[in-house]
């Protein structure tokens, strides 16, 4: 992972944190664990998917989708 995609996802995670202990009632460790070990951070790291391009609120959608739904839906255009 390149120098400025890391910048870039250490702007983003922040705030999909945020919603995840403001919409599921966590706690900073639990929201930063469940984050850090999707499968939506794993895409996100790798720069080819351009993923950090949707910002927070969409990608925390997208993780709220792979924590009930079990997969992630991506919007067309990132496909």
């Amino acid at each position: 992972m390149g120098k400025n995609i890391s910048l870039v996802i250490a702007m983003i995670t922040p705030g999909i944190i945020d919603l995840l202990i403001e919409n599921r009632g966590l706690d900073l460790e639990g929201a930063s664990d469940i984050l850090y070990n999707s499968q939506l951070y794993k895409m996100l790291e790798d720069e080819k998917t351009k993923l950090w391009r949707l910002g927070y609120h969409l990608l925390y959608d997208l993780l709220e989708e792979e924590l009930t739904m079990g997969e992630i839906t991506f919007p067309e255009e990132q496909i």
